[in-house]
């Protein structure tokens, strides 16, 4: 039987609160004991959200999908996996899951809960390295979808690690992961002035992967007049 709507966003809600509490938490983590070698702090960071990436879209996606992004939902969304009100529901408990994870990492180590960000994240690479991440994050998830589905929890953890090393940014790929992180002003924020561009260049990179992936996965006649 189908997880109804209320069931969904609450795993949409959920799965989101988690990835910004470690996103957020092993930042924070890192950097009290990388001893100020940043690179140690990012692998901490990156290994933790590819870890949890895992476990919550393999616990959640039977439920969600596991978007846990208004990026990927705004592509399902287009591709009309989703209604309007079921895609504009899932990126409002989104946004909220990711505020409470947030607010979640910062009780954990004793900060105060609201904050904003002074981290600086702007310029070119930094809006070209979003919108490359997002296209692959895109790309990854629909071509394994039609590949292997089994893989994609696999599949998006490892491309999340592997794209906070490949890019300037760190890759959030992920438009409520970024107005979230403007909320803590701790080794994973971003300031606030700085969000649009990210979120911009975000959307960009889905549409790009939305339409590629469209034309790549269409059905082809073979010259037996068959599809494959």
């Amino acid at each position: 039987m189908a997880a109804s709507l209320p069931q969904r966003l609450c795993a949409e809600f959920l799965g989101t609160a988690l990835l910004l509490a470690t996103v957020i938490g092993s930042g924070i983590m890192g950097e009290r004991l990388a001893g100020g070698i940043v690179g140690l702090a990012l692998l901490a960071n990156a290994l933790s959200t590819g870890a949890i990436l895992f476990v919550i879209i393999t616990a959640l996606a039977p439920l969600s999908g596991a978007h846990f992004n208004p990026a990927v939902t705004l592509t399902m969304l287009v591709r009309r996996e989703l209604r309007t009100v079921e895609a504009l529901s899932y990126m409002v408990v989104q946004l909220l899951g990711a505020f409470a994870g947030v607010l979640a990492a910062h009780a954990m180590f004793d900060l105060p809960l609201w904050q904003l960000s002074e981290k600086m994240r702007d310029g070119g690479a930094q809006w070209t390295s979003e919108g490359i991440a997002t296209f692959g994050l895109l790309m990854t998830i629909l071509l394994t979808r039609k590949a292997r589905s089994e893989a994609i929890a696999t599949s998006v953890a490892l491309y999340i690690t592997a794209a906070y090393w490949f890019t300037a940014s760190t890759s959030f790929a992920n438009p409520a992961v970024t107005i979230a992180r403007a909320f803590s002003d701790t080794f994973a924020g971003i300031a606030l002035g700085n969000v649009p561009a990210f979120i911009a260049a975000q959307l960009a990179g889905a549409l790009i992967a939305v339409l590629l992936c469209g034309f790549m996965l269409r059905d082809k006649i073979t010259s037996a007049g068959e599809r494959t």
